[in-house]
């Protein structure tokens, strides 16, 4: 982490803008389902007003694709971060408008300002410089605290570095130092699992962690696409025809550097996509015609739990079985369990992995749930991502 960070910066008295990443689940009612991201930016705001800032803060919510939609407004995320800051947070009605501009031409130290969504622009997700210049201008500094949107060059995410002197909060310090300690000074051994539903999607990540890792552990859709190539029947399971040979490339490269690549040995077939079809487990070799794979086996997940009781820094993305559907997120959530109980390390590279974690009631159990999937893949794969590379260093 050599970026500054707003402990290097004096922001008393001072306009300081905000990026936080407030892009959180609501039911139909416009509830919020799950505040983590926005408790994870407390820290930062907190300390800002407890340095005597003028707090301006700005986020993007769902895809109202540059134009303005009711159920895209910040106002629940106004309503939640007041209760949470104990102040009240006053909401813009709009992001650049006069709304904006008269609260934050009159916001007082210690004060919050919560702009509109950002996406209500499209010129936000262009990163059109003219709309960068005009969110720099309610501020003099900006700190970027939005790890999910990190790995993308948006106007309020990158575009207004060009404007403002750029630091991170306290967030992205602490995403930046987990993941790239694991990456660059893992204690060993350096476990890696890797789930989710296609390899095409992660091949990036693996290639880099083919590189670091001293055990690959395979689980979800893609092991499908791993078995087929190597000659055996899936049934009607997911699977990336066009990339049996990668399968296998990526099979010789980890014998080639040492690595211990490890496949399940049984899978949890399913008649058919729905939550109540009838299952069974069979070997991975045995896949029957018609049957479809939705979790790891009994066997694949004993193998798996005694792997992972030796490792000291476990990084794990992806689930492994279709953990929306209770009788296939066992494998996903024995993953889980086993990984809160170890004596190590342990990551979670947010997305699908961090909602399985947390509708296991086990969040509280690991050393660090990343709060941007998308973000933190391209992290694992030594990508430079926009949001970090134009903030000042150190």
């Amino acid at each position: 982490m050599n970026k500054k960070t707003v402990r290097d910066i004096d922001v008393k008295g001072k306009k300081v803008l905000v990026r936080c990443d407030f892009n959180v689940p609501q039911d139909e009612n416009g509830n919020i389902t799950d505040t983590r991201r926005i408790v994870s930016s407390l820290p930062t705001i907190k300390y800002l007003l407890e340095q005597g800032a003028k707090v301006i803060l700005c986020s993007h919510l769902g895809r109202p694709k540059g134009e303005f939609k009711k159920e895209f407004s910040l106002a629940p995320i106004a309503k939640e971060l007041s209760k949470q800051l104990g102040i009240e947070v006053k909401l813009a009605k709009d992001v650049i408008g006069e709304s904006a501009k008269e609260l934050t031409d009159n916001i007082k130290e210690g004060e919050v300002v919560l702009l509109e969504n950002v996406r209500f622009h499209r010129e936000e997700t262009d990163n059109d410089p003219e709309f960068a210049k005009k969110l720099a201008s309610f501020a003099e500094v900006y700190v970027n605290d939005a790890f999910g949107t990190a790995h993308r060059a948006h106007a309020s995410t990158a575009g207004i570095a060009n404007y403002l002197p750029a630091v991170s909060g306290f967030l992205i310090e602490k995403e930046l130092n987990f993941m790239g300690n694991a990456l660059e000074n893992p204690e060993r051994p350096f476990v890696a699992i890797l789930g989710g539903k296609k390899v095409s999607d992660k091949i990036g990540v693996i290639d880099s962690l083919l590189e670091k890792v001293d055990t690959l552990i395979i689980g979800g859709g893609m092991a499908y696409t791993f078995f087929k190539s190597m000659g055996y029947n899936v049934g009607n399971s997911i699977c990336e025809l066009d990339k049996l040979d990668l399968a296998k490339e990526l099979m010789e490269k980890a014998k080639a550097k040492g690595v211990k690549l490890m496949l399940p040995v049984d899978t949890k077939v399913g008649k058919e996509f729905s939550k109540d079809t009838e299952s069974k487990v069979v070997k991975y070799t045995e896949i029957p015609d018609g049957w479809e794979g939705f979790d790891i086996g009994t066997e694949t997940i004993k193998m798996y739990q005694e792997e992972l009781k030796k490792a000291k820094t476990v990084v794990w993305n992806g689930p492994v079985g279709l953990f929306e559907f209770e009788q296939f997120a066992v494998g996903t959530n024995a993953i889980a369990k086993c990984l809160s109980e170890v004596d190590a390390i342990t990551i979670i590279g947010g997305g699908d992995s961090a909602a399985a974690i947390e509708k296991a009631g086990l969040s509280d159990k690991f050393s660090h749930i990343s709060t941007g999937g998308g973000a933190s893949l391209e992290f694992l794969e030594g990508k430079k991502l926009p949001g970090i590379e134009c903030l000042l260093n150190k």
